[in-house]
């Protein structure tokens, strides 16, 4: 294991966005058993440091790989794609538009019936883009267009945490 690798490197598996979830905590599992500090207990302090910084390592890549999300991210980073959320919000009219409707409609929800509605379009719409961004880093190699289905995917998980919120007022 070296510490530069990629976290793909690290686990052994493909450098893709499509990935089986049972290999994933297999091999996460595998790799937690090889640097576990304890397994270094005879070889004094220092190697049970560097096992620990293993540890932390192995555990930041799975946290990484398990997540769709920060998965895709991560691909766009690695190949010149950064997602710089924060600073890039550029989005297609399109989506815009769309985004905006949902986010009348949230504020016009009276009804958890209407909140329900609501959910389950931005659960499809967020359905469409993680199958977008999986194309578009496992078959097109499109990174800079993979980030902007990643920066859509993070704007919509955004609403739905607002959605969560309306359900809780909702609730009082």
């Amino acid at each position: 294991m070296k510490l530069d690798s990629t976290d793909f490197q690290l686990f052994q598996i493909p450098e893709q966005f499509a990935q089986d979830r049972a290999t994933l905590d297999s091999r996460w599992k595998e790799l937690q058993r090889e640097a576990h500090p304890d397994k270094f207990a005879a070889q004094g302090a220092a190697a049970q440091r560097i096992a620990m910084q293993w540890s932390v390592r192995i555990n930041e890549a799975y946290q990484r790989l398990k997540d769709p999300v920060q998965r895709a991210a991560y691909l766009c980073e690695l190949h010149g794609a950064p997602i710089n959320a924060e600073n890039n919000t550029a989005m297609p009219a399109a989506f815009l538009m769309q985004q905006m409707e949902l986010r009348e409609a949230l504020e016009d929800a009276k009804t958890e019936e209407n909140l329900e509605e609501i959910s389950q379009q931005a659960a499809e719409i967020l359905r469409e883009q993680l199958s977008n961004a999986e194309r578009l880093i496992d078959q097109a190699k499109d990174y800079p267009a993979a980030a902007q289905a990643v920066r859509a995917i993070l704007f919509i998980q955004k609403f739905q945490a607002d959605i969560e919120r309306r359900f809780e007022l909702l609730g009082q």
